[in-house]
């Protein structure tokens, strides 16, 4: 039997999964599946877990239980691709015949002293467990600081106002507002907001150095301390630790360079989906599983020995949400803010949970 290996079971992997098992699996061909965790983590709503508004069971996704299927768990140390195999940290080396990566992201520190070992994450479930119980020990009337005024600190920051009204909250970035890649319009609606629930925001902060509770910030000739009790970091991303290991040509934010068909040049039979691939927008849940789609189509071509033809990624847009009752997006080039876009979400998220789009 020939082996199609997915590598990491995220909104990439899982799509390249349920696209292959629905149309076309050949019949000398088995699946497998590899991630740490059983099952699939919403990795866009972690911020909710993070600040208490959701259980951990809100946002799992069981994967497919379908005879084709092999599921296999393990921590996953590096990818041999010249011998095609996926090396494990306490386990046999696994070969593959196709190989599909989508490992995702993690976080990037840019090189500031001691913010990885002084701040918190929400990039993995694990690290976004340990986010809730650190946010949950905070005394009342605590200090919790988030790094990063981007999609996820505004949703971090809006979240923790719901769960804890009590506590102070900051965000810091070191540009001049909040969502800066999104239109005026939003950025001006998600401050009023913020100011109105008692948020602080704090812009062109240049983070030096994290010291326990003290975040050091040097402007020009001084420096400030800004004191906390907890950080939290969601100032940046960078692909995963064994992506950035692959000796593979790679773009400025170090997201492997891929053909027309998704594929890496030199290793045809690797397919790069999600975070780690070089793609022309963002990187985002959204365009993770817009490629999955095509990488499916992609190997049932090549499997029929057809040449694949693919048509543009189409983006439906963002959504953000700011607690439970309103939110923000961007639509094409229309703004909407409130009610109606964390609607919208909610609806997104259901069907996400549900394999439906």
């Amino acid at each position: 039997m020939k082996k199609m290996v997915i590598l990491g079971g995220g909104y990439g992997g899982l799509t390249v999964a349920n696209q292959l098992l629905e149309k076309d699996l050949p019949s000398d061909t088995v699946l497998v599946l590899i991630d740490r965790m059983p099952y699939q983590g919403l990795k866009t709503e972690y911020y909710a877990l993070a600040s208490g508004t959701v259980s951990d069971l809100d946002i799992r996704v069981q994967y497919p239980v379908d005879p084709r299927l092999i599921l296999k768990y393990g921590e996953v140390s590096a990818v041999d691709l010249d011998q095609k195999l996926i090396l494990f940290e306490n386990d046999e080396p696994l070969s593959y015949d196709w190989l599909v990566i989508s490992l995702g992201c993690v976080d990037k520190y840019h090189q500031i002293t001691n913010a990885e070992q002084y701040s918190q994450s929400i990039q993995t479930l694990s690290a976004t467990r340990k986010t809730y119980q650190a946010v949950n020990d905070i005394n009342p009337y605590g200090q919790v600081s988030i790094i990063g005024g981007g999609l996820s600190g505004v949703e971090m920051a809006a979240e923790l106002r719901e769960s804890r009204p009590d506590m102070n909250i900051r965000i810091i970035d070191r540009g001049p507002s909040i969502l800066s890649s999104f239109p005026g319009p939003v950025q001006s609606f998600v401050r009023d907001w913020m100011l109105e629930h008692d948020i602080e925001m704090r812009s062109y902060v240049s983070l030096c150095r994290l010291e326990g509770g003290l975040l050091y910030n040097q402007q020009e000739n001084q420096q400030e301390i800004i004191q906390t009790d907890v950080t939290i970091w969601t100032a940046g991303i960078q692909p995963s630790p064994i992506v950035r290991n692959l000796q593979l040509p790679k773009d400025t934010q170090g997201r492997v360079i891929l053909n027309e068909y998704h594929q890496v040049p030199d290793y045809p039979e690797v397919y790069v989906v999600g975070d780690c691939a070089s793609l022309p927008f963002s990187p985002s849940a959204q365009a993770a599983q817009g490629q999955g789609k095509q990488v499916a189509e992609v190997l049932r071509a090549v499997w029929k020995n057809e040449t694949p033809r693919l048509g543009k990624i189409k983006l439906k847009g963002v959504l953000g949400s700011l607690g439970k009752k309103s939110g923000f997006g961007l639509m094409g080039k229309r703004t909407i803010t409130g009610m109606v876009p964390r609607l919208v979400k909610s609806g997104v998220l259901w069907k996400s949970k549900h394999h439906f789009g």
